[in-house]
């Protein structure tokens, strides 16, 4: 812990890459696991397209139970020790592939959210993007105040690309970083799941937190095996421990020569 507390501090740009695993500690339930979200109906036949033009109010009361399922959890300390590396990490940014807003609420403001927003929602004639809180959902499937179309949720359907600002965004400063965490993520969801190797490939340090083995573990320089609150709990207790003053008196060559595009 404290040589990864001192890669951190000496890095320029640290990012860290967050998947389903983060929030399932903060109970709310993995897209794919057992405890899943709805009755009969798999994810998969429910986060498309296809369905929501077949039947936009069985999507809609999805989403609904989902909403309401998020909104009853509170972040987790991994989402909160996230959110206090951005005010004390240098060049920190937070790219998560979870819709269900938690980073935020936590208190993280430099975040790309790959897969969309499930607090949004979409005009799709429109195509203008507006916030809604609202749980429960008084209106199902909701409509467009300003034109009376569906509204859809902000989010990142099956057999959809994900937004291309923000993926440029995230390969950007993957591209850049001198370390990157991938943290509670199963590292087989593209294009998220090149970023760890798109770092590697420039020279950052990599590092894994994850119960479990993934795809990306023989390539990581550091896998750390549990439970992200308590392993990000021990990597911050380290970087307390290291004297302020010290963080940057040696150059970020520790963790890798500095990429320049």
């Amino acid at each position: 812990m404290k040589e990864l507390a001192e890669i951190l501090l000496k890095a320029e740009s640290v990012v860290a890459v967050t998947g389903a695993g983060v929030s399932a500690e903060s109970g709310v339930p993995t897209f794919r696991g057992p405890d899943g979200y709805w009755r009969s109906h798999r994810a998969e036949e429910l986060a498309t397209a296809e369905a929501f033009q077949r039947n936009p109010q069985l999507v809609w009361e999805w989403y609904n139970e989902r909403r309401l399922a998020i909104a009853a959890k509170e972040p987790n300390p991994a989402h909160r020790i996230l959110a206090g590396w951005e005010k004390r990490l240098p060049g920190f940014h937070l790219i998560t592939q979870n819709v269900d807003g938690l980073h935020q609420r936590a208190g993280s403001r430099n975040v790309i959210a790959l897969h969309g927003d499930i607090w949004e929602m979409r005009c799709g004639t429109e195509n203008v993007t507006m916030r809604n809180e609202e749980t429960p959902l008084r209106v199902i499937p909701p409509r467009c105040q300003r034109c009376g179309a569906l509204l859809r949720p902000n989010v990142v359907w099956f057999g959809e690309a994900l937004p291309q600002a923000a993926l440029h965004r995230a390969e950007k400063l993957a591209e850049t970083c001198d370390a990157l965490l991938v943290i509670g993520t199963s590292a087989i969801v593209y294009p998220a799941a090149a970023l760890p190797m798109l770092a590697k490939r420039r020279g950052a340090v990599v590092i894994e937190i994850n119960p479990d083995e993934t795809p990306l573990s023989a390539q990581a320089d550091y896998r750390l095996r549990g439970k992200a609150g308590e392993i990000l709990s021990a990597i911050d207790r380290a970087i307390h421990a290291r004297s302020p003053r010290c963080a940057r008196q040696e150059p970020a060559k520790v963790v890798g020569q500095r990429r320049k595009t």
